[in-house]
């Protein structure tokens, strides 16, 4: 083709329809037999699906719709196509807008499901954490809440005397007992009924004790057998605690004879002071020597009420 030629034709000649006119037919249309009017024009127009590219194929049979949710069979891969192959032609990148669902694109990784799986995982050991941390904050409250088991000792000599009040505890009726009018008195001690609250008869106690040497004396008969007692003493002191030396078959007997002011009475309130003490010597089968004496270091200051005994060890 050279300058100033435009071939046979020209494009706006190239009429489809021009074996339908007399200049037409001139020119040598000829009606469409598979392609358009003029000799060696483009073939514009054939059925569909009859148009081949390379080798010919057979044609395929049609995919059946598969149900919801499930692969299809016949689906195949972008790339198996021809003109497919990798890559993100635009078919492939808009695959999965178009499609609905329908094999698309590649899809990236699945953020989604780790992120759940991370948060299932810290959530774990939080929960973890917070249920060992209330068990030990419940097993802190349950050991503070129990009571601490009470130490074990051996009893001493002389155990620590009552301080419950006197005057609804009684003797064993088989055991000896006396008051103030059945201890013997050394000089200078008395009894008195001035100061109410004794329980001895009339209302008698022993008074002037506190003076050196100073002592009252029970003696006891009648002691089934050998063996441990306890030595009541129900007495009155006021102010600061006192005690005196308890002496047992002629030997004193532990360190001192308790006689601590357990009724919280007031200096000189001796009438509010009313209360017991007691000890566990050991008696002899038949008569023993019971003596509660004022010596160098004792505190005498008291009013002595009466003595009795129970058999064995006991607090009451």
């Amino acid at each position: 083709m050279t300058p100033g030629n435009n071939g046979a034709s020209t494009p706006e000649d190239d009429d489809p329809f021009g074996y339908l006119y007399a200049d037409g037919q001139a020119n040598g249309a000829q009606p469409p037999s598979g392609g358009y009017g003029y000799p060696n024009s483009v073939n514009r127009v054939r059925p569909v699906g009859t148009r081949q590219y390379g080798a010919p194929q057979a044609q395929a049979a049609p995919q059946q719709q598969g149900a919801y949710g499930q692969p299809n069979s016949h689906y195949a891969a972008p790339e198996t196509y021809p003109g497919g192959g990798q890559g993100g032609g635009p078919q492939q990148q808009t695959g999965r807008a178009a499609g609905g669902g329908g094999g698309g694109g590649r899809r990236g990784p699945n953020t989604k499901g780790l992120l759940i799986g991370a948060v299932a995982v810290v959530a774990a050991v939080v929960i973890g954490i917070v249920v060992a941390m209330t068990g030990n904050d419940t097993k802190k409250k349950d050991d503070e809440a129990a009571p601490a088991p009470a130490p074990t000792r051996a009893e001493p000599t002389e155990p620590s005397p009552s301080s419950t009040q006197s005057g609804t505890t009684e003797p064993e009726a088989d055991l000896p007992t006396t008051d103030a009018k059945g201890l013997q008195l050394s000089p200078g001690v008395t009894t008195a009924t001035d100061i109410a609250g004794a329980e001895s008869d009339g209302g008698a106690y022993v008074t002037n004790l506190n003076q050196p040497g100073a002592t009252v004396t029970w003696t006891v008969d009648g002691i089934p057998e050998d063996g441990p007692y306890t030595l009541f003493a129900r007495f009155s002191a006021a102010g600061e605690d006192q005690s005196m030396t308890l002496t047992v078959n002629g030997k004193p007997f532990g360190s001192k004879l308790n006689l601590g002011n357990f009724a919280h009475a007031e200096d000189g309130q001796f009438d509010k002071g009313w209360t017991e003490t007691y000890a566990w010597p050991t008696l002899n089968k038949g008569s023993n020597t019971i003596s509660v004496s004022c010596q160098d270091g004792d505190k005498c200051d008291v009013l002595l009420d009466r003595m009795y005994l129970r058999k064995g060890q006991t607090k009451r």
